[in-house]
């Protein structure tokens, strides 16, 4: 409870007149329940006879008068008015009337505002988590709102305000109700910042205000970024996670893939750290092939299972190429290598010799690269060139090595070489014109043989212009003593169309008669 009085005394005394025809205003303000006490100021020490208090034109007390237990209203000795436990209803205009010993009057007008408030202020934000220092976070992309009530009477003046890392008290929203409240759609990381509920009375000009810090939480969309890096120890190798672009900073974690259980960031391969950038140094004893490592990025803004991770599989390397090389003496030759396989990248070089000796690339020896082929280019080939080349990959898994071997020829033996495929083509085909020769003239071939075995055997064909030849039966001799199988065969001359009826006419059948009895076999073939 507190006292209320005017201290204005010496104010209310300067517009005091003796006659009554008007006097200044001094205003008061108290909270319901206060002490409101209003001087009377007299002249002097002078002590009224008689002092009238009026509210709003109406008498409501004179005196001095005696307090009293239930009387909450009071005039003091020296005409002061006296309320106890104010309340709303007394606010008013308020006139003093003193009457003094000399005939004089005095008078004061006092106006009694009754304010209270603001009180209970309470701010509320949804959705969002309290940490243990009482920040609030919420996660980008959210609909946020933002709540702010409290009492106060007669009236009070509620606003938002923000203070960020760009704006300063900035005003969002303001209203003269008893409650307030507005929203943000998808929330960005530009909205984080101090948010403060300032309540304020408009009659007693009190000002409360309650401040809450609101963090917005985000993580990119993105997977981690997995990479490598050589190191001075071909042995060893570097590999390297970064995931940037998440507030606050994320959890990273190298670790060796579990298939179904995930990267386990434990045992031989384990690497954690709060940070957006994480390396780890693994050594030839701690990889294998085939091996997968994983990196895992963890944060309060991925839900559980979500997490972004990238994974890199080792392989050993593979060089590939021609084996057998061969070149003319005195010209040039590239030998290339390939090499795509390898993870990390292997380093690739060219070497000579059993030793495998370094290759020091200048006007003899020019090496270049066109992605993954590496050439080697030997100029001015002799026979001092000759042997074994060695292209060698490796990486921090394994060594492997691939053997070329370049043979240089003389042109002398390459004229060798064309004369010898030139004799060999040609016997190759003379031998197949021949096959092919005696296979057209197979049946010559078998005829004549036979014949020369039987010469006994004469086959004699008359020729004529005019002659049919007309073949019966042919019957079946028996066999001779050298056991083949004789055939006779008749052959018979039958007369032209121009001189058949001639010859008819001209032969008697005397002449018919020798000439059946003259027929006889003259030829046998013998099969």
């Amino acid at each position: 409870m507190k006292i209320v009085a005017t201290v204005a005394l010496l104010h209310l005394c300067l517009y005091a007149t003796a006659v009554v025809s008007g006097s200044a205003e001094t205003v008061v303000t108290a909270a319901p329940g206060d002490i409101a006490l209003f001087p009377c100021y007299t002249v002097g020490n002078v002590t009224p006879t008689l002092t009238s208090w009026m509210r709003n034109g109406r008498e409501v007390i004179s005196g001095p008068s005696a307090a009293a237990a239930a009387q909450r209203l009071t005039v003091l000795h020296d005409g002061s008015l006296n309320i106890q436990g104010v309340k709303p209803g007394d606010e008013g205009r308020y006139l003093c009337n003193s009457s003094l010993p000399d005939g004089n009057s005095f008078q004061a007008a006092v106006l009694l505002q009754v304010a209270s408030g603001p009180e209970n202020l309470v701010i509320s934000v949804r959705p969002a988590t309290a940490l243990s220092n009482g920040t609030l976070i919420t996660f980008r992309g959210s609909t946020v709102t933002f709540n702010c009530s409290s009492s106060s009477y007669p009236s009070q003046q509620l606003t938002w305000a923000f203070s960020g890392s760009s704006s300063r008290n900035d005003s969002l929203h303001s209203t003269s109700g008893s409650w307030l409240d507005f929203r943000i759609e998808d929330i960005q990381p530009s909205a984080q910042g101090v948010y403060s509920c300032m309540a304020h009375n408009t009659v007693s000009h009190q000002l409360v205000n309650k401040s809450t810090q609101l963090l917005v939480y985000y993580a990119p969309d993105r997977h981690p970024d997995c990479m490598w890096a050589p190191a001075q120890d071909p042995t060893q190798v570097l590999f390297h996670c970064t995931w940037f672009g998440a507030y606050p900073t994320p959890t990273l974690c190298w670790g060796e893939d579990q298939g179904d259980q995930g990267a386990q960031c434990k045992g031989s391969v384990n690497a954690t750290g709060v940070t957006d950038s994480l390396s780890v140094m693994m050594n030839r004893s701690q990889l294998s092939e085939g091996q997968t490592l994983r990196c895992v990025a963890q944060h309060v803004a991925l839900a559980a299972g979500k997490e972004k991770s990238c994974w890199l599989t080792l392989k050993s390397p593979f060089p590939e190429g021609e084996p057998l090389i061969s070149a003319l003496e005195a010209t040039s030759v590239t030998l290339t290598c390939t090499e795509v396989k390898s993870t990390p990248p292997a380093n690739t070089t060219w070497r000579k010799g059993i030793q495998q000796e370094d290759i020091v690339p200048g006007s003899k020896y020019v090496v270049s690269q066109e992605g993954p082929v590496l050439k080697l280019t030997i100029h001015n080939i002799s026979k001092d060139d000759e042997g074994a080349y060695f292209c060698r990959s490796e990486n921090a898994l394994a060594v492997r090595v691939l053997e070329v071997y370049l043979t240089v020829r003389t042109s002398s033996a390459y004229t060798g070489a064309i004369i010898g495929v030139f004799i060999a083509a040609l016997i190759v085909g003379s031998a197949i014109i021949i096959a092919k020769t005696v296979y057209s003239s197979r049946h010559r071939l078998c005829l004549g043989l036979q014949m020369e075995e039987d010469r006994g055997d004469v086959l004699s064909l008359v020729e004529s212009d005019d002659e049919q030849i007309f073949q019966d039966t042919v019957p079946q001799l028996p066999p001779l003593t050298n056991g083949r199988h004789t055939t006779l065969v008749q052959i018979h001359r039958i007369p032209s169309s121009d001189h058949e009826d001639a010859e008819t006419a001209d032969t008697s059948p005397q002449q018919q008669e020798d000439s059946v009895q003259t027929e006889e076999p003259v030829d046998l073939v013998t099969f």
